[in-house]
């Protein structure tokens, strides 16, 4: 993160790469840089004396069991949640300090660049890395699906956000990143406002993993309709099904909106072609319709999902099936549509006139009546119920109440006069995260507590779990609630410092609650390493079939591949039976036709995560290198399908061993 830019030069072997690049003269990437290669020689050393290296390739990088994968994304999520974290206690903590004629320790191209990296990585890296996790994990389990309909491509799609997510963190050290705002907005993001390479950096961190994210849509939305076990119709699907479903919809729908509108961008940065520039017909409105085109729809991606984990959640500690079922689905079903004709709201103040900002206004509340229909949907199904107030249902109710907040907050900004107002204040930055935080993130949460068992077959901490969540719940609450007031106020967002000294309180609240919310998430790695530490005192029952940790007919932890013979499916009820009266394994597997493991996914992937580094410093020769790497990696692994795919009978043999001493 440079203070000045150099000057751009270029050589045929490196492109605009010089030394001049690497921040050595910043004190807090040097630090951040020696942390990072500290630990990461750390866990080398460990990795290389225990012995880990096969093991760790073998079983999971070319895995394609989505289990594994889905597993894998949620550590993703969390390296990447510790690195988007960092940045916002930055944020937090130079607003503290920056008030009057103070300075704060952050200068301004530094500070710009963390609330932009901040937002990317939340959004892109963190929120869309756990759901998509979730429900790589548990929708098939819960359809009676073997794995997802293309594994190859469920392994391919994580590695490409691995890759997206490597090209944000390389930018820390080499180079910079974009100093636009989490959306790029031109004319900020062309090429005559963001010379360097930090907005290159964006545009190809994001399409590498668009690429994962909407491939990885269409291969979920192909496992729900072709793959649910017999006797299973979409109405007899649980609620996480139909909400994974409707998500994935939305994935492939939305996604190639966001992927063209960056295509368009990088066309107007590489080439100078206008599409949004004032120059030669061009218009930065339409950069801004298209984003939000894409960007409304992507708050639902989000959210959705997390509907889902909730309807299981209160049904299972409720003791009751979910009140409303067709209700739910048929909410969840309106959300989507109605996701696409709210996006203008995002910029009310921009001209569009009193009729359109009146449509819009309208649609926004009312996509508010399906959410609230849900709302009640879960307080109805914990009414007159068993409600068991374990570590789940502490973040569900949690969610209840924050999520229930944000939406009113949401139906205030809906109406185009208040917004007028409010927009661009922290009354919106307290908003969104209202929504984000106490919807996905408790959501993140409950679902990891709620599976941990099915996933590894033993039980997290109870007393860790409780701790994290008050930690995060009351940081929250600091966090946000001060930005309300700050946006009464007329307090915009994205200040490095401020005039006012009367601020200052507020914004030492706001850094008071991240510090506590900073809490929660240590809390859940302590959680982690002591759960693992005394798993076997925490084992969930003696009985690998307990019916506490059942999905449909699985283990805990599962089979290498899921399930155990056919099943079939007898209404909708059938999953909730099961879990009622527990599942009696007959012993034996049946054959089933599946994947071996393959290197291709991470190794395409590592040629596009080179091909983006390339495009980003101008430095053709290794770009068409890569490009031509892709290229023949994909095409050799067309030609290994029938090696690759075979009778897992070997797997079942060791299964049904393990099954049978068991």
């Amino acid at each position: 993160m440079a203070n000045a830019q150099p000057a751009e030069t270029f050589s045929p072997i490196f492109g605009r790469l010089t030394l001049d690049w690497i921040p050595y003269h910043e004190p807090i990437l040097i630090a951040t840089f020696a942390g990072v290669a500290l630990g990461g020689l750390v866990v080398l050393a460990l990795m290389t004396y225990f012995k880990l290296w096969g093991p760790l390739w073998r079983d999971w990088v070319t895995s394609v069991d989505h289990k594994k994968i889905g597993i894998m994304y949620m550590v993703l999520g969390f390296i990447m949640l510790i690195r988007g974290f960092a940045d916002a206690l930055m944020m937090r903590a130079q607003q503290a300090m920056a008030a009057g004629e103070a300075a704060g320790y952050l200068p301004p191209h530094h500070f710009d660049q963390v609330f932009t990296a901040h937002g990317v990585i939340m959004i892109f890296f963190v929120a869309m890395v756990f759901v998509t996790g979730i429900m790589n994990y548990v929708m098939p389990m819960q359809i009676g699906a073997r794995d997802v309909a293309f594994p190859f491509l469920n392994n391919f799609s994580f590695w490409m956000t691995v890759a997206g997510a490597l090209l944000v963190n390389i930018s820390l050290f080499v180079g910079e990143f974009a100093r636009v705002g989490w959306l790029a907005f031109p004319p900020l993001s062309g090429a005559s406002y963001s010379t360097g390479p930090g907005m290159d950096y964006y545009l190809w961190a994001l399409q590498i993993a668009g690429v994962g994210t909407t491939l990885s849509g269409i291969n979920l939305i192909a496992t729900v309709l072709k793959m649910r076990a017999p006797g299973m119709k979409l109405m007899d699907m649980p609620i996480f099904a139909w909400t994974t479903l409707i998500t994935n919809v939305l994935i492939v729908v939305a996604f190639p909106v966001l992927t063209a509108t960056l295509a368009l961008l990088t066309l107007d940065r590489y080439f100078d072609f206008h599409f949004f520039t004032n120059d030669f017909g061009g218009n930065a409105m339409m950069y801004i319709n298209l984003i939000w085109i894409w960007g409304h729809p992507e708050v639902y991606i989000l959210i959705i999902p997390c509907f889902g984990v909730f309807s299981e959640i209160v049904s299972t500690f409720s003791g009751k099936p979910i009140f409303g079922y067709k209700t739910m689905v048929w909410a969840t079903a309106c959300i989507m549509v109605l996701s696409f004709v709210v996006w203008l709201h995002h910029f009310f103040t921009m001209g569009s006139g009193a009729s359109v900002n009146t449509f819009f206004g309208i649609t926004t509340m009312i996509i508010a009546v399906p959410t609230g229909v849900k709302i009640f949907n879960w307080l109805f199904t914990m009414y007159k119920g068993r409600v068991r107030l374990e570590v789940p249902m502490y973040w569900t109710i949690g969610f209840l109440v924050t999520f229930t907040i944000g939406g009113m907050t949401g139906v205030l900004l809906a109406v185009p006069p208040v917004d007028f107002q409010l927009h661009n204040t922290l009354f919106l930055i307290a908003h969104f995260h209202n929504v984000i935080i106490g919807g996905v993130v408790f959501a993140v949460y409950a679902a990891v507590s709620y599976w941990w068992p099915k996933a590894f077959g033993f039980q997290l901490s109870d007393k860790w779990g409780k701790r994290s969540f008050w930690l995060w719940f009351t940081g929250f609450y600091f966090a946000f609630m001060p930005l309300y007031a700050l946006g009464l106020m007329g307090v915009t967002r994205r200040m490095n410092s401020y005039p006012d000294p009367a601020w200052q309180p507020y914004f030492i609240v706001a850094a008071f609650g991240a510090v506590l919310i900073l809490g929660g998430i240590v809390s859940t790695f302590v959680n982690f390493y002591v759960s693992i530490r005394d798993r076997e005192q925490n084992r969930v029952g003696d009985d690998p079939w307990d019916a506490r940790t059942l999905e449909w007919a699985t283990q805990s932890p599962p089979a290498p591949y899921n399930f155990p013979e056919s099943f079939r499916v007898n209404g909708r009820e059938a999953f909730w039976q099961m879990k009622q009266q527990g599942f009696k394994w007959s012993g034996h597997y049946t054959p089933i036709h599946m994947p071996k493991s393959t290197a291709m996914g991470v190794l395409i992937a590592a040629a596009a995560l080179v091909f983006g580094f390339a495009m980003v410093w101008y430095i053709w020769w290794l770009a068409i290198l890569s490009f031509a790497g892709m290229l023949i990696l994909g095409i050799a692994h067309t030609f290994n399908y029938n090696r690759d795919y075979y009778i897992q009978t070997d797997v079942i043999a060791a299964t049904e061993k393990k099954g049978a001493t068991a």
